[in-house]
């Protein structure tokens, strides 16, 4: 596993587990968020590379767009859940 990919899924990760503690009602949504912050910085991360933005990069992670991404998507994720 790439260094790069580790520090994102790292990164998602706590978003996911930050989110969870937020606005999280059981444990059984964690996964929920988990898988739902990884796709949201995916994206975030291919809009990054797809813009060109270079605002704050930590080696090839556009870290700013991806974590726009990321908490787009666990907030889309809880407003389909409920």
């Amino acid at each position: 596993m790439s260094p790069a990919l580790l520090l994102s899924a790292l990164i998602a990760s706590i978003y996911g587990a930050l989110f969870h503690v937020w606005r999280g009602r059981s444990f059984r949504e964690l996964p929920l968020y988990l898988i739902a912050s990884g796709l949201g910085f995916a994206l975030g991360q291919f809009a990054g590379n797809l813009i060109g933005l270079h605002i704050f990069v930590i080696g090839p992670i556009h870290v700013i767009e991806a974590t726009l991404g990321s908490w787009a998507m666990l907030f889309i994720a809880r407003w389909l859940k409920v």
